[in-house]
């Protein structure tokens, strides 16, 4: 075939489509049906339903809204699990619009230091476009996630509960967004440091002002009290986030390590890696991945849930699901079949053909164990209670090899040798790699 389409091949195209039954069928059919429907693949949905073996959830789902937070919905709501059995109440959440306030400031200030960084290159270089594409969006990382909380503690969401802004940030994260380009402008243009940085202080208290606007102030002190499950009443008084946080995060989030399973051959397993200007605040340990069969993922997941414990994750949420019905399954739609066509990447070359990358983070409260192997997973979505089970998804252990690419575990719960692994020097990806992506 030529390089131009020419008009006697586009006929030939014509002239296949319309001799073929099959495919007038196919036209009229999604006349009348969304494709999805056409090709949903009737006998894997009803081979799955919603129970499992091991169930830890007992607890409401959360809503995120029209916000990219969900890695900070999953950090919290495997946090709030330990602390509402510390309080005795049924359903305890912590501010999210909390975090959300500080990471967006936080995220200013790394964002700002790396245009002060990469001052001296070009504004078509390519890691200082990438830092231009998005300057402050929504997604983020488990590292980024323990980063806040050892810095700015949490509050109980009674404390800085949800404004409308936190809950839709499209029009706040715009105005934020000009502000950022316009100032990464202003630094590129100034030749010393100490101007740079006065710079940046004047441009940190307008973003300050732009949040405290769309999202309230965070709160310095407040006054904590509750009434548990049994109508007791208790009041712990007048407290700090920090002293919020030592009291009632129960577990030991410095500890937990972020394992990857990246199967391309430019990432080798047993190697750790973390991704250039991948962060929100400065002077935080760097996010770092350690790479690994997904076996062993799945094995770590599954011993987690057994022993009583949520596991935070991320995947690309949006391959092979039903929203209606809250499943996922690696062939739940027969595309191929509806197109007369093969979609044959693999997980390592969707990820080297930008096909793929993390897009979502959540929480694995359930596994389903046959003989000792998962078998389906039970997942805490932060979409609300409306879809799946009350907002409790269902997903297929096919699923969970193809589209899942991160958890974080217990440190001590890796064997000995991937443990020591932990601590070699990282490999440095690029700032665009999509290993770097942003769940949200």
């Amino acid at each position: 075939m030529e390089r131009n389409l020419t008009t006697e091949q586009l006929a030939l195209f014509e002239k296949e489509f319309a001799s073929n039954p099959q495919y007038r069928v196919m036209q009229n059919a999604v006349t009348e049906t969304p494709i999805a429907k056409i090709a949903l693949d009737r006998q894997v949905v009803t081979g799955i339903d919603h129970s499992v073996s091991n169930l830890l959830d007992d607890w409401k789902v959360t809503n995120q809204k029209k916000s990219g937070r969900c890695w900070l919905f999953a950090g919290l709501n495997l946090l709030r699990v330990g602390a509402a059995k510390k309080l005795n109440v049924k359903d305890f959440e912590f501010s999210q619009n909390y975090l959300l306030f500080w990471d967006k400031f936080e995220r200013a200030n790394f964002f700002l230091e790396a245009i002060i960084e990469t001052g001296g290159r070009d504004v078509d270089d390519r890691t200082v476009a990438h830092l231009l594409s998005d300057p402050i969006g929504d997604g983020g990382q488990w590292n980024m996630f323990v980063a806040l909380v050892r810095k700015h503690g949490l509050v109980p969401k009674t404390a800085m509960p949800e404004t409308e802004s936190s809950s839709a940030t499209a029009q706040m994260n715009n105005t934020l967004r000009q502000l950022l380009r316009q100032g990464a402008r202003d630094l590129r243009e100034i030749d010393d440091v100490e101007s740079q940085r006065a710079r940046k202080g004047e441009l940190l208290t307008t973003i300050h002002r732009v949040l405290s606007i769309h999202l309230g102030t965070p709160p310095q002190k407040f006054l904590w009290q509750w009434k548990d499950s049994d109508k007791g009443f208790h009041r712990d008084g007048w407290t700090t986030p920090a002293e919020f946080a030592a009291e009632y995060v129960t577990l030991p989030v410095d500890d937990y390590v972020c394992l990857v399973h990246d199967p391309r051959e430019s990432s080798p397993t047993g190697k750790t890696f973390t991704v250039d200007y991948l962060g929100n605040v400065i002077d935080a340990p760097p996010v770092v991945y350690l790479n690994v069969e997904i076996d062993l993922i799945k094995k770590l997941a599954q011993d987690s849930i057994v022993s009583g414990e949520p596991v935070w994750f991320g995947c690309d949420v949006g391959r092979q699901m039903s929203a209606d019905l809250g499943f996922w399954d690696a062939k739940l739609y027969d595309y191929g079949s509806v197109y007369d066509t093969e979609f044959k990447l693999d997980k390592a070359e969707r990820l080297v053909h930008h096909e793929t990358l993390m897009t979502h983070a959540m929480l694995f409260t359930g596994v389903d164990l046959v003989d000792g192997k998962p078998r389906r997973w039970r997942v805490e979505n932060s979409w609300g209670d409306e879809k799946a089970d009350n907002g409790f998804w269902t997903m297929n252990d096919s699923w969970f090899a193809e589209h899942v690419f991160e958890i974080a575990v217990r440190r001590s719960a890796l064997p000995a040798d991937l443990q020591a692994r932990l601590d070699d020097q990282p490999i440095v990806l690029s700032a665009w790699n999509p290993m770097g992506a942003l769940a949200d």
